[in-house]
């Protein structure tokens, strides 16, 4: 998911010990927000600011010449196809926020004459929008009362782990991949950093004691740091994948999907299909990032101690903390009750019907928030676990941005655009087979999530991917996912994803190893994409 929290805070603020050098190096007055809030080298403003002036002025002249030239199109094709092309400008260069980019698109569609207005605006109630909602609000709320931070704790507090730096780096991996399958990636990243530089502190002293490195050594370029900083931001992107909630590029790809094909994906078939990749994306960046940033120690000490100092602080569980474990799990367990009837009675029988229409995973999510307002943390003041205050610091710009995406996916196929699209792409390029446009997908949608928002690289390619296999007759849910997942698969530049600029910002990770880094998991990720999902969406029914 693309929206972000402020982090708690520094975890090294105890009163009972002063900051080392080394340590005020790596955790002093640092914060870890979103990639408009970084701070870019020269050279990086430079071309984000070449990149939004370029915006201003190709997103109307491309739409206004596509629009007056004679290329034989019905008129509402022409034109929707001419506010597509600006709007796609606007997501790539970003002179406005993304959400209202589509929004901007959304209007000229009916000032135009498009289509009439209520028939624009429907695809805003599609139920997906409100999975968003409910699932933003129980995201905001494990952020909030420190629940994610908590299993965090538990799991680099278990015996063993403080002790080794490559299972410290596994560690923060798997932390970061199970948390981003239900929690903002931004938001997670960030929640992670400071724990991440406070262990990374104990480590640097303890080379610098142990002289590892020269006394006037740079803690921010070790190579630890630098693993450790990139486990963090990649296994962010993998975890991202592993559930419809996990990131907006696969809400927003599997509405697009659903809107074009009629055929639903429910909660268990995307999890089940996309596990298998999640485990081998997440062997791959083990492998890669401990071999190309081989940690300078291996065994350490202190490390443990840190963790459990945190954890006492943390104590107990409280009421809020409870409270939004039972919301959470009540909403999993009811995302997870239509396929257990589907196992058991089968998925044409009357109960899976029932069910399955009833605990709509919309539903579902809003059902789950909800409780949030429900359940008490003081009942004498009347407090509930979340307040409006809270939930109004959800990310409602992806909202906005899902449906737009989904309204042009709408009258992409409602003025036959998409059907047009699809026959000149096949004829043009010569792709024909399942397989060739799934990979055609893929490098695609990696190609475009490098330089823009996965979300706008989700909402980019899957309308193309569509009506192209449509036109060549084949199934278009297998590429069109196979796409969506690809548009998460941004690890080259801090431009590519927010996570990527957190922990390029925190100064641990030189642009070189990110690229050279980046680019290994770029193509790996593609090749896993392309081998892996096939399989998993045959033996789910996806395909």
């Amino acid at each position: 998911m693309a929206s972000v929290t402020s982090p708690p805070a520094d975890p090294d603020t105890s009163t009972s010990a002063k900051r080392t050098d080394v340590e005020e190096a790596l955790l002093g007055g640092r914060t870890y927000r979103s990639l408009s809030e970084q701070r870019l080298s020269p050279a990086e403003e430079r071309f984000e600011r070449g990149r939004r002036t370029v915006g201003w002025f190709l997103a109307p002249s491309v739409a206004l010449v596509f629009g007056l030239l004679p290329l034989g199109l019905e008129g509402d094709q022409q034109t929707l196809a001419a506010v597509l092309l600006g709007v796609i400008v606007l997501w790539i260069c970003e002179p406005v926020p993304i959400p209202i980019a589509g929004l901007m698109g959304v209007s000229a569609i009916i000032l135009f004459g498009v289509a009439p207005s209520d028939e624009v605006l429907a695809p805003f109630g599609s139920t997906t929008v409100f999975t968003f909602i409910g699932a933003f609000i129980l995201a905001q709320a494990m952020l909030k009362h420190g629940v994610a931070q908590r299993v965090a704790f538990f799991v680099l507090g278990l015996p063993g782990v403080g002790k080794s730096t490559f299972r410290i780096i596994l560690a923060f991996g798997a932390v970061t991949c199970v948390l981003s399958a239900f929690v903002s990636n931004t938001a997670t990243v960030a929640m992670l950093m400071p724990t991440a530089l406070g262990i990374l502190a104990v480590i640097a002293r303890l080379m610098q004691d142990r002289g590892i490195v020269k006394p006037d050594f740079d803690p921010m370029r070790i190579r630890v740091g630098t693993a450790l900083m990139l486990m963090l931001a990649y296994s962010a992107s993998v975890g991202g994948l592993l559930t419809p909630v996990g990131a907006p590029p696969n809400l927003i790809g599997r509405g697009l999907i659903e809107e074009a094909t009629g055929e639903r994906i429910s909660f268990a078939q995307w999890t089940a299909t996309a596990l298998p990749m999640c485990l081998a994306m997440f062997v791959v960046l083990a492998v890669v990032l401990l071999l190309i940033n081989r940690p300078e120690v291996r065994r350490i000490e202190g490390v443990a101690e840190y963790i459990r100092e945190r954890r006492i602080e943390q104590g107990r569980m409280s009421r809020a903390e409870i409270n939004t474990v039972i919301a959470f799990g009540v909403t999993v367990t009811l995302w997870l009750v239509p396929a257990v009837v589907g196992l058991v009675s089968g998925t044409s029988s009357e109960a899976y019907a029932l069910v399955d229409d009833r605990l709509n995973e919309g539903v579902v999510a809003v059902i789950g928030a909800s409780l949030l307002f429900i359940l008490p943390v003081n009942w004498s003041r009347r407090e509930a676990t979340m307040d409006w205050s809270d939930a109004a610091k959800i990310d409602w710009g992806t909202i906005v941005l899902f449906g737009t995406g989904i309204i042009f996916g709408a009258m992409l196929s409602a003025t036959g655009l998409a059907e047009t699209i699809g026959g000149a792409a096949s004829d043009h390029l010569g792709i024909t087979s399942s397989f060739a446009i799934m990979a055609f997908g893929v490098v695609l949608a990696i190609l475009i999530s490098e330089t823009t928002s996965n979300t706008a690289s989700a909402a980019v390619v899957v309308p193309i991917i569509i009506p192209l296999a449509i036109a060549a007759g084949v199934d278009p849910v297998l590429p069109a996912i196979a796409a969506t997942f690809a548009a998460s698969f941004g690890f080259m530049l801090p431009v590519s994803t927010p996570q990527n600029a957190i922990v390029y910002g925190s100064g641990c990770v030189p642009i070189t190893k990110m690229i050279k880094s980046g680019i290994c998991f770029d193509v790996l990720g593609a090749l896993a994409i392309i081998t892996i999902v096939p399989i998993m969406a045959s033996l789910t029914g996806l395909a």
